[in-house]
C-alpha cells in the first residue's frame, strides 16, 4: 500500500487578469494577462501529491475535447497520469472562466453533472491505496477499500443545508475529515470552534478544523493543539488552497508522521499555493517541504482561541 488515490471531476480554469472592469452586455474588453491552469478538486490535490513524490492513482473523467486534452497533457507534466473512467458523451471536465480585477473576480462555469462513472470502476482503480481520499457519491466504495485497510480522508465543500445527521453516514466510514472554520460551525449548530471539534469527535478520534489564515485546530484525547500559519507566504489568490493543504496533509500520512506534523505539511503546501493565481500554480518541491517543516516546527504549540 505505497500510493495516494483519489476520485473528481477534472477542472480546468481560463483567467482573465487585470480586468479594467467587468464587461456590460454587448461590450467587449481586453486584458493583456491570460492564463489556462488545472483547477481545484481532487485531481488538483494528486498533482501537489505527485509533485511531493508520492505514487498517485488520479481517477477522473476526461473525453475527446481540447479542454480534457490541455488537463491531461498537465497531468502527466506533473507525474500524475490520469486514469479516465468518464463513459458519457459530453464534455467531461468542469470548465471556469474568471474575470479577475483590482476589486474581486467573477466566475462563469460549465459542469458536467451526467453520471456516467461505474463505481466498481473507480473501486479498481483506487484498490490496494494506502490514502484514498473520499468522494461523497460512492459510499459503498470508500467501505470496501476502509474494510481492506486504506485509509480514507474526506475534505468538503459548504453546502447551506449540511447537518451532522446528514453527513453521519459519511463520517462513519472517514478516518479523517478536514472542514474549515465555517463548515465545522454549520454543520454542528456550534457558534463556537472548540465546541465544534468536540461534537465532531463523536465521529472521529481525531478531529482538524482549517482556521483560514490563522492555522489548523487539532483536537485528540480531550487535548487542543494549534498548528499556525506561515507568515513568510503572501497571499495573492487563495484559489485551491484547501485542496493544498489536502495534499501536505495527505503527504505526512502516507510518510507515516504524527498528525502535527501532517498538519504543518498542510499549511506549508496550502500557504504556498496562495502566493501565485491559479490552483497549482505555486507548489513546493518534496525537500523543500522538509526544510520548511524544520524550520517552523515551533508553529506547533496549544490552541489558546
Amino acid at each position: 500500500m505505497s500510493f495516494a488515490a483519489g476520485y473528481g471531476k477534472t477542472n480546468v480554469d481560463l483567467l482573465f487578469e487585470g480586468m479594467p472592469r467587468l464587461p456590460e452586455e454587448g461590450e467587449e474588453i481586453y486584458t493583456d494577462k491570460f492564463s489556462i491552469c488545472l483547477g481545484g478538486g481532487v485531481p488538483g490535490t494528486m498533482v501537489t501529491l505527485s509533485r511531493l513524490g508520492i505514487e498517485t492513482k488520479n481517477v477522473t473523467e476526461l473525453s475527446d475535447d481540447m479542454f480534457s486534452a490541455f488537463a491531461e497533457k498537465e497531468f502527466r507534466k506533473a507525474g500524475c497520469e490520469p486514469i479516465n473512467v468518464y463513459n458519457g458523451g459530453k464534455v467531461a471536465v468542469n470548465i471556469t472562466a474568471a474575470a479577475i480585477t483590482s476589486r474581486d473576480r467573477t466566475f462563469w462555469s460549465y459542469g458536467n453533472n451526467e453520471v456516467s462513472v461505474s463505481p466498481e470502476e473507480v473501486y479498481q482503480a483506487m484498490h490496494g491505496a494506502k490514502i484514498a481520499a473520499m468522494h461523497t457519491g460512492f459510499p459503498e466504495v470508500y467501505r470496501r477499500l476502509k474494510s481492506e485497510g486504506t485509509t480514507i480522508i474526506l475534505d468538503t465543500g459548504f453546502i447551506d443545508d449540511m447537518t451532522l445527521e446528514g453527513y453521519a453516514d459519511i463520517l462513519q466510514i472517514a478516518d479523517y475529515f478536514l472542514p474549515n472554520r465555517t463548515e465545522a460551525l454549520k454543520l454542528t449548530g456550534e457558534s463556537d470552534v472548540k465546541k465544534a471539534a468536540v461534537k465532531l469527535s463523536e465521529y472521529l478520534k481525531i478531529v482538524i478544523i482549517k482556521l483560514d489564515s490563522e492555522g489548523c485546530l487539532i483536537y485528540q484525547d480531550e487535548k487542543f493543539t494549534f498548528v499556525k500559519s506561515i507568515d513568510e507566504f503572501i497571499r495573492v489568490d487563495s484559489t485551491g488552497a484547501g485542496d493544498a493543504f489536502f495534499a501536505g496533509f495527505i503527504y505526512g500520512l502516507m510518510k507515516d508522521e504524527p498528525i502535527e506534523k501532517c498538519v504543518l505539511y498542510g499549511n506549508l503546501t496550502g500557504g504556498k499555493c496562495v502566493t501565485a493565481v491559479g490552483c497549482t500554480t505555486a507548489y513546493l518541491t518534496e525537500s523543500e517541504l522538509r526544510a520548511l517543516a524544520e524550520k517552523y516546527q515551533d508553529n506547533i504549540g496549544v490552541y489558546h482561541g
